[in-house]
């Protein structure tokens, strides 16, 4: 661990309880997959070993444990979510960890074959790793499962200065080498981009938001999801004293999915988790919030809101 990682740790407020033989939770929802298509998809929030990285950023150690994920753990915590399932099973699962699926401590090898055998109903499984961890595991565990693998990687921003402080030891030349790998062994890509990553200026984060949506399609990423970035681990609002982070609004995500919703092939989504964090007009907050929700589903940019509270920019007063 570097003094960097030490630092942003020292910051966090207390982690919750975590108990790794209980899933954190699931739920099931419809994402498009072509300009006519949708499938349903079950995500798994699967409780287990915090990430070795300590991205500026992130959030998702809340959900983990500070021990390496105890053999049996995973396995056990998905057939829990899929004996509680109705049937017809959807089309995909998401096997969400908050860490890297291809990190030993947080996956161990053995268990990595049983969920392999428990996600077999599914025509396509969903796991997520950070860039430097795709190699050899990624390939074995994609020959385990019966239907086809897609690997989610966060990209986050191509901005130079914000790739430098996110503190997540990931070049540009090395995720390019993860996606190769994928495409060239017939598994997915999908990419989290970050909207108003700190060191991006304000201004400019929309613009920095689509192009690197773009980077993402340019390397066949199947699916991207733009992720508004959220505070609460101490970092971020370090960062935001320092005048080098202003949280995205509501406003922003809109713009910045009316611009990459058309990217086709590549699927371009808005992460809608916690959309009530961010700032905006309360008179029509709703009504955005649907319309991302539309544009997800459809492809399709529907007109913009007008709203006599904030003349339609969305701005809170």
């Amino acid at each position: 661990m570097t003094n960097e990682d030490r630092r942003i740790r020292s910051l966090r407020p207390p982690k919750p309880s975590v108990d790794p033989w209980v899933a954190h939770g699931s739920l099931v929802e419809e994402e498009r997959t072509g300009r006519e298509s949708r499938e349903r998809a079950l995500t798994v929030f699967l409780a287990g070993a915090e990430c070795p990285f300590t991205c500026s950023f992130c959030d998702l150690w809340r959900w983990t444990t500070d021990a390496p994920t105890p053999a049996g753990a995973l396995p056990a915590q998905l057939s829990g979510v899929l004996a509680s399932l109705d049937s017809p099973l959807p089309e995909r699962v998401k096997l969400y960890n908050a860490s890297n699926f291809f990190d030993l401590r947080a996956v161990p090898p053995d268990d990595a074959i049983v969920l392999a055998s428990l996600c077999s109903p599914f025509l396509g499984v969903t796991v997520e790793s950070h860039a430097n961890t795709v190699g050899p595991l990624a390939l074995d565990f994609a020959n385990r499962i019966s239907g086809r693998l897609e690997v989610a990687i966060g990209l986050e921003t191509i901005h130079p200065l914000a790739m430098h402080h996110l503190n997540k030891r990931l070049e540009l030349a090395r995720f390019d080498r993860a996606a190769v790998f994928l495409l060239e062994h017939q598994i997915d890509l999908r990419v989290f981009v970050l909207l108003g990553a700190p060191y991006v200026p304000h201004t400019e984060s929309v613009d920095w938001t689509v192009r690197t949506a773009e980077y993402a399609a340019k390397r066949g990423a199947r699916m991207v999801s733009l992720i508004p970035v959220r505070g609460g681990n101490g970092e971020m609002e370090r960062l935001a004293a320092m005048g080098v982070f202003v949280p995205p609004t509501l406003s922003q995500l809109e713009e910045a999915l009316e611009q990459c919703v058309a990217m086709r092939p590549t699927i371009v989504t808005a992460d809608l988790w916690d959309t009530d964090r961010l700032p905006a007009c309360a008179d029509c907050r709703a009504d955005r919030v649907a319309r991302l929700r539309h544009m997800n589903l459809t492809g399709e940019v529907t007109p913009r809101i007008s709203c006599r509270g904030c003349n339609g920019n969305g701005r809170t007063s």
